[in-house]
């Protein structure tokens, strides 16, 4: 009896917390999405990004501080894999900001989830992998899905390029997001989270203060607080999902970064007294559905045959 209970009270303080930690994470990186579309009223979006990295590098340094691993924790081994993983990972910023900018945080969360769908058909060009029938169909669903959502800007009186804007940078954040994941699985197995964190957000903050040449705004304070903000949930993220993948299995915590809609949808309706139309909430549901299933294909697969998953 008592090795059950110790086994039941491993799982709440470890997995248990993992998982908690991953929806705060979650919460945060909304929080952050939330700033990012504030501050995009008076602010352009190399600007954004420059704050929402270089701020980001405060909450990191605390937290390394407090960890004890100020002097270690950011030695590499790879200094050009990091330079290769922020590159992408600064392109997906790019990308998801302006995003951001042009579509309801609901939609633009949706098309961040195409990026393990875009790896489906890049992994059949290049690796010569031959994904199963759940794979095969949970894409073409989520490519339907984009189409559902680009559907009221082609059919409207007049060609919503904003619309139009939004969508092609988050298929762009998408595709650039799946390249930086690949660069961030092959760091992990020599390079601590710590310092993949630090250097990307050291990297995006000289991409974004490049931009600086081609234009600032002078914000007002509503809109410096969003992009200090941003920056501070940025950072928080990415601590909470260091410190939940380091206490829960990677395969436990995915179905929890689902949440993100939920946060997205409230703060559209909430702040910005936005509903998506019919039509392109249901795309963006079917852009989410498809991510889960490739997320859990094997499973799936598993349960269609009838063998225990």
């Amino acid at each position: 009896m008592s090795s059950v209970s110790t086994a039941m009270a491993g799982i709440a303080g470890g997995t248990g917390a993992g998982i908690a930690l991953r929806l705060l994470a979650t919460l945060f990186f909304s929080l952050m999405s939330l700033s990012v579309r504030l501050a995009s009223v008076e602010a352009p979006v190399g600007q954004i990004v420059f704050w929402r990295s270089a701020v980001a590098l405060v909450p990191i340094l605390v937290y390394l501080a407090w960890r004890r691993q100020l002097r270690h924790g950011l030695r590499t081994e790879r200094p050009l894999g990091h330079v290769m993983r922020s590159l992408y990972g600064c392109a997906a910023m790019f990308f998801s900001f302006l995003s951001i900018a042009h579509l309801p945080l609901a939609l633009a969360t949706a098309l961040s989830f195409l990026a393990p769908l875009i790896v489906v058909p890049l992994a059949i060009a290049t690796l010569g992998e031959r994904p199963g029938i759940v794979v095969v169909a949970a894409t073409l669903l989520g490519f339907l899905g984009v189409g559902l959502m680009l559907w009221p800007a082609m059919v409207g009186p007049e060609l919503a390029v904003g619309t139009l804007i939004g969508v092609g940078a988050g298929l762009a954040c998408a595709a650039t997001t799946a390249l930086a994941k690949t660069e961030i699985k092959r760091l992990t197995a020599t390079e601590a989270p710590a310092a993949i964190a630090f250097y990307f957000a050291i990297i995006c903050a000289a991409g974004g203060l490049a931009t600086l040449p081609f234009g600032w705004a002078s914000v007002g304070q509503t809109a410096l607080i969003a992009l200090i903000a941003s920056g501070v949930f940025g950072g928080l993220a990415h601590i909470a999902m260091t410190e939940a993948v380091a206490r829960a299995p990677v395969s436990t915590l995915a179905p929890f970064e689902y949440t993100a809609m939920i946060w997205a949808l409230l703060f559209d309706l909430i702040i910005f007294a936005l509903w998506p139309g019919f039509i392109s909430l249901l795309g963006a549901l079917l852009i989410v559905s498809a991510a889960a299933c490739v997320a859990f294909a094997d499973r799936i697969g598993a349960r269609l045959k009838g063998v225990p998953a």
